[in-house]
């Protein structure tokens, strides 16, 4: 492989980001096996995920391999429905197109059984909605290795899901305790992956991951008006689980992060906002991104050709 030739009067950066781009069209076409695997991580973070959709319509449009998605809560949820093949913009489309309604069966009336009476919620709309989107797939069925984080309620133990039906795992990583009935499987009970791991870096890296581009969505909780339940819950789960979340990040190549402060967990209804956030973000990290995929490809491209 040849290095390009660059102008000497290009300036130190415009001569780097020449010499990226042109090994970057060559080196990302490699085969699977001649090059590192990528995982990308989809941090959880309700509303405000939504930005991932915003990062996968950017990395496809720059053809940047995925290998494998591993997500927590809305991060499993746009991971498992990319990784069944449903285009970008076709989840685009639902995320505009998506309320609690079609998800859970939180009403102003459910919400106060809750607290009168004390019985939890429902999030079987959640399984039922991902049935109708991609069928009963199993985790094998998918086109991209896909794995997501739960919670076991009884334990506090990190619960990897990666085989069995897509649904039932999403809907189980994405099931706030107290709010939502904890989801069955296995004989444990299950909730949010966020209250564990809210970032799974750990688990891309022991599913084998090379390269692990993580996409975290934080908030402000100080500028929240604590206003209902649910939005209570998220607040105090994200905020127990930050520390845990800085820590994972360590474990990142690269973090792309989405400014979504000003979104609470509950506002579905920004999700054009959420969308576009995640493609300024991901365009502005693009440079970075190319730049250190490119060096760690072009050091498995010298040992796989030095082997030969």
């Amino acid at each position: 492989m040849t290095v390009p030739v660059v102008p000497q009067d290009f300036s130190a950066q415009e001569k780097e980001t020449l010499v990226t781009e042109a090994l970057w069209s060559r080196l990302r076409d490699l085969p699977a096996d001649q090059r590192p695997k990528v995982a990308l991580v989809l941090g959880g973070g309700g509303a405000r995920g939504l930005a991932h959709i915003g990062v996968l319509k950017v990395l496809e449009q720059e053809r940047i391999p995925i290998d494998m998605i591993v997500g927590t809560s809305v991060g499993a949820l746009i991971g498992s429905l990319y990784s069944a093949g449903i285009s970008v913009d076709e989840i685009e489309k639902m995320g505009r197109d998506i309320g609690w309604d079609a998800l859970s069966d939180f009403s102003a009336a459910r919400v106060v059984k809750l607290l009168v009476a004390e019985q939890l919620l429902s999030s079987e709309k959640m399984e039922r909605y991902i049935v109708r989107q991609i069928g009963k797939k199993q985790f094998t069925d998918l086109n991209i290795p896909f794995a997501c984080v739960a919670t076991d309620l009884k334990t506090g133990e990190q619960i990897v899901l990666r085989e069995g039906e897509v649904a039932q795992a999403v809907r189980a990583s994405s099931t706030v305790p107290g709010v939502f009935r904890p989801v069955p499987y296995r004989h444990r009970l299950l909730v949010d992956g966020g209250v564990v791991n809210n970032v799974p870096t750990d688990v891309a890296k022991l599913l084998g991951a090379d390269i692990i581009v993580a996409v975290p969505v934080q908030a402000d909780f100080s500028g929240y008006d604590i206003s209902n339940v649910l939005l209570t819950l998220n607040q105090a789960i994200y905020i127990q689980g930050e520390v845990i979340v800085q820590e994972k990040l360590k474990m990142a190549d690269y973090v792309i992060s989405p400014r979504t402060m000003n979104v609470t967990s509950m506002e579905l209804w920004k999700s054009r906002e959420c969308v576009e956030e995640g493609l300024r973000a991901t365009r502005h990290a693009l440079p970075g991104l190319k730049k250190m995929l490119t060096k760690k490809y072009f050091e498995k491209w010298i040992r796989v050709s030095g082997s030969k």
